[in-house]
């Protein structure tokens, strides 16, 4: 008697293709003898399957798949465990390719490393703009945002932009000030320029940044093109085939589709239009512009900042800050007349909401926005801590799209940020995916690492990568295995209205799979964030 469910091959299973002859139907590749999630509604397993024309055309028993079909190509996967390509609901594809082109700050224990790594690299690759990314002042001994005042000194004339890690913080030095024109005049909303003693320290946050991106040098094509390609190279080698980048300008999207066109990009993007009115017009002029490869049909809104950087905004003020309670980066009342009229189009409305404060504005304008609606399945990205009374407004209209490793991110401080009270709504997956029906996961890489198996690891065990703490954090609000595959899979897909094409095994569908060192489902709850893609495939087509 076997041990695992499979699928049954029934005529039905064949659609069109099944052959009442004694002849097989000839198919582009054949995969025998595997362990195979397909993660379709039963969550069935099956051992083999065809592809032909980049797509599956049959899944089940290694006897039937080699009875009915032939192939030159047969892949014996001699017990390997097979899952559909991997799905990151959240992450920025593109900005992480920049960034490895820049100083990378990721992992930094002080503000003196920082330094160290960032004339290190202006010393290895001499730069009139110095740009790096990753500081987190939480990993510090000394938990404070730092000052300007060493990169004044050590690099007066040439201007250094140094992001913090969840992309709504800047450490500057005067030049880089002084080129934005900020000084203790500035004024800004929705953003702070940090200040002690009334001198400004070089830290910005959200909308602050905005005055230096403004002086940033911008890339040369070349430059972006090896920056999308680097990106691709890393999501392959993790099993990703498909990215929710989220916030791409109509300058980037169009390179994307040139590039997939011309078959030098083969990653599947949903792209999330940046919310700058013009581009916005556009694509809600031209419409939805979709291909194998590209789908663009939704706008990515800042609802409010970082719960590290201070910039969530929160109904009751922080409780380590007391009278602040962050700031939204998007006015509400902005929020609600976008909402109103990216309704009236076919786009998604995507919203950053952090706070409590921010997603009861976000849930609000989409529940007003929506009324009368169905299967919109606007999300709210993040969803990070969620009044209690708030979590009725997630459905099939509205939907979470949550990354588990922000909450082993986070554990070490959040609780100081926040409070116990408001902790019990925060990092709340299970009831978030209780009250939507399904619930899409991502890594918002590069704030966390690329590696899917972190946010598998993160998700069903609630633990970081030393393993703390031991008996998980938070564990009420822990997914399953076969839920946070789901989430990672078809409801990832089903977020981007894409689950007839990709998110499981099934006949009809793209043949995007992975191949597996062990079972993801079975090995030992402490071996997950160790585990390894031995292969790649996207469309049938070998990618690692």
């Amino acid at each position: 008697m076997r041990t695992v469910i499979f699928l049954l091959l029934a005529l039905s299973l064949f659609g069109s293709c099944q052959n009442h002859t004694s002849d097989k139907i000839a198919v582009d590749a054949i995969f025998i003898n595997g362990t195979v999630y397909t993660v379709d509604k039963e969550f069935a397993k099956a051992e083999a399957f065809a592809v032909k024309d980049g797509k599956f055309v049959a899944i089940g028993l290694t006897d039937s798949i080699q009875a009915n079909y032939q192939s030159d190509q047969i892949h014996d996967l001699k017990g390997k465990t097979v899952l559909p390509g991997l799905i990151d609901a959240h992450c920025h594809f593109f900005r992480f390719g920049q960034t490895l082109q820049n100083v990378d700050l990721v992992g930094t224990q002080s503000y003196d490393e920082v330094v160290q790594r960032v004339t290190g690299f202006q010393t290895e690759n001499p730069s009139e703009f110095i740009y790096g990314r990753g500081w987190d002042q939480n990993d510090w001994d000394l938990k404070e945002f730092p000052n300007k005042s060493k990169l004044d000194s050590l690099f007066p004339d040439i201007p250094v932009v140094l992001q913090r890690i969840d992309g709504h913080a800047l450490l500057v030095n005067q030049k880089a000030l002084a080129l934005a024109k900020i000084d203790n005049t500035t004024r800004i909303k929705g953003g702070e320029i940090i200040k002690e003693n009334n001198q400004i320290t070089g830290v910005l946050i959200d909308n602050a940044m905005e005055l230096v991106n403004a002086i940033m040098p911008k890339m040369t094509r070349e430059q972006a093109v090896e920056a999308l390609q680097d990106a691709q190279k890393y999501c392959f080698d993790y099993g990703l085939t498909t990215v929710n980048d989220a916030g791409l300008d109509r300058s980037t999207i169009m390179l994307i589709d040139s590039l997939q066109k011309a078959d030098a990009l083969d990653m599947r993007v949903y792209a999330m239009i940046s919310n700058n009115t013009a581009d916005v017009d556009y694509f809600i002029k031209k419409g939805i512009l979709k291909t194998d490869k590209l789908n663009v049909r939704s706008v990515k809104v800042y609802g409010d900042g970082a719960l590290g950087s201070r910039g969530a905004t929160l109904r009751e003020p922080y409780s380590d800050r007391h009278k602040h309670y962050g700031a939204m980066v998007t006015p509400v009342d902005s929020i609600y007349s976008l909402a109103q009229k990216l309704a009236k189009t076919d786009l998604q409305m995507n919203t950053h909401a952090i706070g409590d404060s921010a997603n009861t504005v976000v849930l609000k304008a989409y529940e007003k926005a929506l009324k009368g609606q169905s299967d919109r399945r606007w999300k709210v990205e993040h969803a990070q801590i969620i009044s209690p009374e708030d979590f009725d407004y997630f459905d099939d209209n509205i939907l979470p799209s949550v990354q588990p490793t922000h909450a082993t991110s986070d554990m070490y401080w959040a609780k100081e940020r926040l409070g116990g009270r408001r902790m019990k709504g925060a990092y709340a997956y299970k009831k978030l995916l209780d009250e939507a029906g399904i619930i899409a996961l991502g890594t918002d890489f590069p704030v966390e690492q690329v590696s899917p198996f972190y946010t598998f690891y993160a998700s069903v065990a609630r633990k970081d990568l030393m393993q703390y703490p031991e008996n998980g954090f938070q564990m009420k609000d822990a997914l399953s295995r076969e839920e946070t595959l789901r989430g990672m899979t078809i409801w990832a897909a089903y977020s981007n209205f894409e689950e007839a094409e990709k998110g499981s095994i099934e006949s009809g569908k793209f043949a995007d799979f992975i191949i597996m060192d062990q079972d993801i489902m079975t090995v030992d709850e402490d071996s997950i964030p160790n585990l390894k893609v031995n292969q790649t495939w996207l469309g049938g087509k070998q990618v690692k």
